[in-house]
């Protein structure tokens, strides 16, 4: 059993080298003109938001900011096997193919590069290893620092950013080449896991939490009623999220169904879909530096109820580079023991601040 508070981030650097280009051409087959005049008629040039500067934030931040007790390790490529657990045959010799090359492979603007390939092999394999430390006993909690993202990718489909399903990945090898029976999947990023939910829709030992914006934010899925199938059904949990939702509406979320659902389920692993969009600043909803905080703790007493602290967590979305470093770093902060912020309403401490400085205006003698 590993010692309390003890975490390692996960990070190679390889994933740096998926660098799509808003100008490669389109695969056949594909719906190139209706993109082009989508991206050409916004009034700046388009860039691709998902870029290598999202990680460099983040390790330039844990660099200037140290979290007391962070260990890194790196990461490694998954196998052809490891990634075939969750992603048919066919995709994956379609994603291969395109090694090397420059291509955009969708209609929801994803996109390869030279390297893409080796670096979403790397993500997949990284989040892995993070696994692999927590059940190993080597860390009670791990961070896979990862780009490409992977909840949108579905098992025949890239999608949003995403070539390789990176916690599915990591479920699936926990479950096959570890002995973990039961998995739990919480997703927090402001957009719905639609390709994770995929993968696990009809899985009694997989239980998919997901709370996102609603739709018709993108992806248009995860609404209340898609609770899984078969044998699944009940193991799919949606909470969508109105625009705005933030602190007080994710914690009531987290203790009023996410806590009942694991303990009914009583996982022997928690991975989480760690996205950070759901920050202000990335204009979707209004979680707080604090609210981040709040949820990590609440999974690390779950995960310490249930399955021996055993919690990994794998970078999603988040593109506002201030928010997703500070995001990344309070949430490892609380894992290797820090103190955990007591969320507020946005403007109360102001105005009761304000209140005390105009108080003595308005008293009389």
């Amino acid at each position: 059993m590993a010692e309390p508070n003890s975490v390692i981030a996960f990070y190679d650097e390889r994933v740096l080298s998926h660098q799509p280009d808003t100008d490669a051409p389109f695969l056949p087959n594909r719906m190139e003109r209706r993109i082009r005049q989508l991206l050409a008629s916004l009034n700046v040039p388009w860039k691709y938001p998902e870029h290598a500067g999202r990680l460099s934030a983040i390790l330039n931040l844990l660099e200037l900011e140290p979290v007391p007790g962070l260990r890194f390790e790196s990461g490694k490529p998954a196998t052809r096997e490891q990634l075939g657990r969750v992603h048919t045959s066919s995709y994956l010799s379609h994603i291969f193919d395109l090694r090397g090359k420059n291509a955009w492979l969708d209609v929801d603007t994803t996109a390869v590069s030279s390297g893409s390939i080796e670096a979403a092999e790397v993500a997949a394999g990284t989040a892995i290893a993070a696994v692999e430390a927590v059940l190993d006993g080597r860390a009670e909690s791990a961070f896979a620092l990862v780009r490409p993202p992977g909840h949108h990718a579905e098992p025949v489909r890239a999608r949003g950013f995403c070539l390789f399903n990176n916690v599915a990945v990591a479920a699936a090898h926990a479950r096959e080449a570890l002995g973990c029976r039961r998995v739990m999947i919480v997703d927090w990023d402001a957009h719905h896991g639609n390709g994770t939910q995929d993968i696990f829709w009809a899985d009694p030992d997989v239980l998919f939490c997901d709370i996102h914006r609603a739709s018709p934010f993108y992806p248009g899925t995860g609404k209340l009623e898609e609770i899984g199938a078969g044998l699944g059904e009940g193991t799919t949990v949606n909470v969508p999220m109105p625009a705005g939702a933030g602190d007080q509406a994710y914690i009531k979320a987290f203790k009023e169904i996410l806590v009942p659902a694991a303990d009914w389920f009583q996982p022997e692993l928690i991975l989480v879909s760690a996205g950070f969009d759901p920050h202000p600043f990335d204009l979707a909803l209004n979680v707080s530096y604090e609210g981040f905080a709040a949820m990590t703790g609440i999974l690390q007493d779950l995960a310490r109820r249930h399955c021996q602290g055993r919690l990994v967590l794998v970078l999603e979305g988040g593109y506002h580079l201030v928010s997703l470093a500070r995001g990344v770093r309070v949430v490892l902060s609380v894992l290797a023991g820090g103190a955990i912020p007591e969320p507020g309403i946005t403007g109360i401490a102001e105005v009761e601040a304000a209140a005390a400085f105009h108080r003595q205006a308005f008293q009389s003698d």
